[in-house]
C-alpha cells in the first residue's frame, strides 16, 4: 500500500473541515508522516506530542483546532481531548477496526459526551479512523477551495474527502445510534 495515502487522509480530512484552523496537535509516536503532511498547510501551526495520556494532561486548555490522535483512547483521554480543543474543534482519530464492534461503541460512545458529530471513515488503505467534530460536519462544512488548493497531494482532494465517508449498510446497521451524522 503506497504509505502517502494514511498521512494524507489523516491531516487533510479534518483540516480542510475546519472554518481556519490555526493550531493543529499531533498526538503520535511516529508522526514525522503526519508533520510532513502539515507543512503543506503553511498558515497552521502544528505541534507533536507523544502518543500518552501525560502528554495530553500537560497540553494547554482550548488549544487546539484539530487533534490528530494516533493513540488508544478511552474516557479518560478522551475528556483530555476535549479540554485541550477549542469549542468548534475536531478530533481525527485511529481505532479498531469497524468489525471490533463493542470497543468502537465503548470510543464512540465516550466521544458522544463531547462531540455533536461522530464518523467513520475509510482511510483509503483497508483501515477506518473516526472524525468527531464539536461544531463543522466533514462533508457539509468541507473547505472545497483549501482542499483543491493544497500543493504536492498524491491521493486526497474534495472527491476523495467526502467519498471515504460512505459506509456499507451493515456497518450503519450495526452503529445505529452510536455514528452521529
Amino acid at each position: 500500500m503506497r504509505e502517502f495515502i494514511y498521512p494524507e487522509m489523516m491531516v487533510h480530512v479534518p483540516v480542510c473541515t475546519s472554518k481556519v484552523p490555526e493550531q493543529v496537535l499531533i498526538i503520535s509516536d511516529n508522526a514525522e508522516l503526519l508533520s510532513n503532511e502539515m507543512y503543506k498547510h503553511s498558515e497552521i501551526v502544528s505541534s507533536v506530542t507523544g502518543a500518552n495520556l501525560d502528554a495530553i494532561r500537560n497540553a494547554d486548555d482550548n488549544s487546539a483546532d484539530v487533534i490528530i490522535c494516533e493513540m488508544s483512547a478511552d474516557g479518560t483521554a478522551v475528556a483530555h481531548i476535549n479540554r485541550v480543543l477549542k469549542d468548534d474543534g475536531q478530533l481525527c482519530i485511529t481505532h479498531d477496526a469497524l468489525d471490533n464492534i463493542e470497543s468502537n461503541k465503548s470510543l464512540m460512545q465516550a466521544l458522544g459526551r463531547y462531540f455533536k458529530i461522530i464518523m467513520p471513515f475509510n482511510l483509503g488503505n483497508g483501515s477506518t479512523a473516526l472524525l468527531a467534530s464539536k461544531e463543522y460536519h466533514p462533508t457539509a462544512d468541507l473547505i472545497l477551495q483549501r482542499s483543491d488548493m493544497i500543493d504536492g497531494l498524491s491521493y486526497y482532494n474534495c472527491d476523495i474527502h467526502i467519498a471515504a465517508f460512505a459506509m456499507p449498510n451493515y456497518i450503519r446497521k450495526e452503529y445505529l445510534g452510536i455514528i452521529r451524522n
